[in-house]
């Protein structure tokens, strides 16, 4: 193997003998010319003279590079590096590095948002990394409002079977996002959760599940739309039993706990205090009556919510965001989002995010009201139709 200096890499079986000098001979004719002799390049005497590090070939170098993108646990562990000399700089904005970057290295808070680290999300994404091609489409379409732009790349991630990014265009094209209310494509969001579903992605089981039994953009199918809820349902246990395995330092609570607080529905075993009694957790498997800690959120859902609520916590005039804590997502216009159809005092951009905050904090806070009003006086609130397809029941 050559390296960048073109020299080869010495055998295995030839040791380096730092006091050995290297003669090289000339052929002459007299016996009294003497020879020239060269002392080696990595004798000691010439060490401390040398940048040793300079010496190293590229691959090696690359090899370090794109495990350290791999495996970095937020953005300063990899931004850190290129600071450190020109060649690292050179060798880490390669796209072989950047393509490999792992999630962690796009967890870029709202706070610290800057040109300089959409210059870098530009760059991984130009170089095929599909997480910062969708962490930077949510950013755009939702927060720098450059629809087009923003839409472009999570397709592009969705191309590459990325199913967060197969889930949020899902959820664009059940609310016309970025449109008028005549662009929704009820065909095509069904399309795009059922994509997603099959890549195993949890929001979008459940979301195909509610359209299945509702009949929402999809013939109706009350039996297959169950087995898809209790699919999700499971995903999510097995995801919390997978993160509770390889991250032991968290401190030590049950994972899963027992409800003994009776629901007037039994089809709801879990009471509306009950959440606050086992702590911070999201009832899964709710007609089995247990309780697990909530999922977490994606890291671009995460910058989402400290972007709005950097700004007083309203995306725009006449704008709401989504009820569930751990989505982030703004409507683009006035009453694109649905309401809950017992109290109407919150409205979601999903089915899935409506059932998550339903069990985690929205079952102890609803309570039904004989009208509605909106800030336009209206009655209408949220876009409501006569038939009541924008509504969203008040239980799961």
């Amino acid at each position: 193997m050559r390296t960048r200096r073109s020299v080869c890499y010495p055998r295995p079986d030839v040791g380096v003998d730092y006091n050995a000098r290297i003669v090289k001979k000339r052929d002459v004719a007299d016996d009294s010319m003497v020879c020239r002799r060269k002392r080696q390049r990595l004798s000691p005497e010439v060490a401390g003279k040398i940048d040793l590090f300079d010496s190293l070939p590229d691959d090696l170098v690359f090899s370090i590079l794109c495990k350290l993108s791999t495996t970095a646990g937020c953005p300063s562990d990899f931004i850190n590096v290129l600071s450190t000399c020109k060649r690292i700089k050179s060798l880490a904005l390669n796209s072989l590095v950047l393509s490999r970057a792992s999630q962690r290295v796009f967890t870029v808070k709202a706070e610290k948002w800057s040109e300089s680290a959409h210059r870098f999300l530009k760059l991984c994404a130009d170089a095929g990394n599909v997480e910062a091609s969708y962490t930077l489409g949510m950013i755009r379409f939702y927060c720098l409002q450059n629809r087009g732009s923003g839409a472009s790349l999570m397709a592009k991630a969705a191309i590459s079977s990325h199913a967060p990014a197969l889930y949020s265009l899902a959820v664009i094209q059940f609310n016309g996002s970025g449109g008028s209310k005549n662009d929704k494509d009820l065909r095509a969001g069904v399309a795009l959760c059922a994509r997603a579903a099959f890549l195993g992605h949890i929001d979008a089981l459940r979301e195909l599940g509610h359209c299945l039994q509702d009949g929402y953009g999809v013939r109706q199918n009350i039996a297959e739309g169950r087995r898809f809820l209790v699919q999700a349902n499971g995903r999510e246990l097995a995801a919390v039993i997978s993160s509770s395995a390889v991250a032991p330092a968290i401190p030590p609570r049950p994972w899963v706990t027992w409800n003994h607080h009776p629901h007037p529905n039994p089809s709801l075993s879990v009471s509306p205090n009950n959440a606050e009694l086992n702590g911070v957790g999201c009832p899964l498997l709710s007609d089995f009556g247990y309780d697990v800690p909530a999922p977490e959120a994606h890291p671009s859902s995460r910058f989402l919510t400290e972007w709005f609520a950097t700004r007083g916590g309203s995306p725009g005039p006449g704008l709401r965001l989504c009820s569930h804590a751990g989505c982030g997502r703004p409507e683009t216009r006035k009453h694109e989002f649905r309401r809950c159809s017992v109290c109407g005092a919150v409205n979601y951009c999903s089915r899935a995010c409506q059932a998550l905050d339903w069990k985690l904090r929205h079952k102890a806070d609803c309570t039904p009201v004989e009208r509605w009003l909106d800030n336009d006086g209206d009655g209408n609130e949220g876009g409501v139709e006569g038939n009541g397809e924008d509504e969203f029941m008040g239980e799961s």
